[in-house]
């Protein structure tokens, strides 16, 4: 298992999650497999998808050179249980202290979700190893932007509404890296790999 600093750079330098949220943990492995051969080598299953678990582990298994964490993680047992299927971070829509902790004993990031300055404050006070802005496309690029100047040593994760076509709007307001899911990750395989790689051409202008 690498160092949680580890973890955290490797999101970093790729500068995007993409987020899986499937009807099964076959699609979830499949669309896994599909954004890492597009060149998306960090990967988030969603716990909404039945089977997450079994995902987390076939895509561990087949995409070594991937990193696979879990998301909507909403408490103790599905971070349990997410650490069981050999996920390498969690992230969930809140600050949830008990999935904070369990990533803390288990050498986990962990990227709970945030809206407010007061929400980001206690979840970095909490561990947090990087925020995940959320909602994003409600709260706005402007948002982002102020926030990062006012909290420049938080590592923000903006999700939700954030597109290949706006990714780097948040990424020149100060985000770290962006949680990408919905139009990325439906569809068909071919047209899955396609938005991947251009998606990952366009993050290493």
């Amino acid at each position: 298992m690498p160092a949680r600093w580890t973890t955290c750079a490797a999101i970093a330098d790729a500068r995007c999650v993409g987020i899986i949220r499937a009807n099964s943990a076959a699609e979830a492995a499949t669309v896994g497999k599909t954004l890492v051969s597009g060149g998306l080598p960090i990967i988030e299953v969603a716990y909404t998808t039945p089977g997450a678990s079994a995902a987390i582990a076939a895509l561990r298994a087949d995409c070594p050179d991937a990193i696979v964490g879990a998301g909507t993680v909403l408490d103790g047992a599905a971070a349990f249980a997410a650490v069981s299927a050999g996920a390498q971070f969690l992230v969930s829509p809140a600050v949830v202290e008990d999935v904070l902790r369990a990533g803390g004993r288990y050498g986990l990031p962990v990227l709970p979700g945030a809206a407010t300055p007061t929400e980001i404050h206690r979840a970095v006070e909490l561990g947090a190893d990087m925020v995940k802005l959320f909602p994003a496309v409600s709260l706005g690029v402007e948002f982002m932007r102020s926030v990062a100047a006012a909290m420049p040593q938080v590592q923000f994760v903006p999700t939700g509404g954030v597109t290949s076509g706006n990714a780097l709007d948040w990424l020149d307001a100060g985000a770290v890296a962006v949680g990408v899911g919905g139009g990325l990750t439906r569809g068909d395989p071919a047209g899955i790999r396609r938005r991947a790689e251009e998606l990952a051409a366009r993050l290493r202008r």
